[in-house]
């Protein structure tokens, strides 16, 4: 893991970010606030639950001035020559009606199709059609949320105390969900679905997020990106202007980004 000190603004030609759960309490708009105003893209995709619909239904809306400062800086990049394409997930699935339309500048798409500055082809969609569970039922899915939420707002409480403290950003919800033997074989069998699927549509990678596991490897000649979230990790995926890809994690308290190297090559068999 290369450690790269930031520079305002830091410029890519695109930015992919997913699951930053706006209207929940566990979303953590200020690293995302910070994040969108220190850089600047030519394309900017928000790949799924941008808007945790799911939870202001069950629990009320729960909006504060940050969140509404991320919204506003978003339209403001579009507004200002940004191509910014939304792709709604399952928590802000309502968007989904508005499929292949332009609001304010925002272009609504259930996937789209990235073409990078190398001339790599790359499908983006969320990632909810491969979870079973999202899937079969949305109500077995809320009900298997609730441990996950309190864990989520543990977090919060631990993170307070340790930016006090003087400890950078660490995230108890994912430490715990790694630990976990189903989570592990979730997730790993949800990155050879989604592959799958990018082989089937000839593709050469594919971004996603959804399972807030950020991750970038290849998976049977196809490049597997999941640009991770904005509740437990604090990722983006970017492209640089010669058409690299990386993944930057933005949560230490000194803002320092980190540039996280893609991991080997995954074969038919892995598990």
């Amino acid at each position: 893991m290369n450690t790269v000190h930031r520079l305002r603004p830091l410029r890519y030609r695109t930015i992919f970010i997913s699951d930053t759960h706006l209207g929940f309490r566990g979303a953590r708009a200020d690293f995302l606030l910070d994040f969108l105003r220190a850089t600047d893209c030519e394309t900017l995709y928000l790949v799924g639950d941008i808007f945790d619909i799911w939870e202001m239904e069950r629990r009320g809306i729960h909006w504060p001035r940050e969140h509404n400062l991320v919204v506003k800086t978003i339209f403001e990049k579009a507004a200002n020559g940004t191509r910014v394409i939304y792709v709604p997930g399952n928590h802000d699935e309502a968007m989904r009606e508005y499929d292949g339309t332009v609001i304010d500048n925002l272009h609504v798409h259930r996937q789209a199709l990235h073409e990078t500055a190398d001339g790599r082809r790359f499908l983006v969609l969320h990632g909810d059609e491969f979870d079973a569970v999202v899937q079969c039922s949305k109500l077995v899915a809320l009900m298997g949320s609730r441990i996950y939420d309190w864990l989520l707002r543990a977090n919060y409480w631990i993170n307070l105390i340790r930016r006090r403290l003087g400890f950078p950003y660490w995230s108890l919800a994912a430490h715990v969900k790694h630990k976990v033997k189903n989570a592990v074989s979730y997730i790993s069998n949800f990155e050879e679905a989604v592959a799958y699927e990018a082989r089937r549509q000839g593709v050469d990678g594919l971004v996603c997020g959804h399972i807030h596991h950020a991750e970038m490897r290849t998976i049977n000649g196809v490049l597997y990106c999941n640009d991770g979230d904005w509740v437990e990790s604090c990722t983006a995926l970017v492209e640089d202007f010669d058409g690299r890809l990386e993944l930057l994690r933005w949560t230490d308290a000194e803002q320092t980004v980190h540039a996280l190297e893609p991991a080997a090559e995954v074969g038919e068999q892995a598990a």
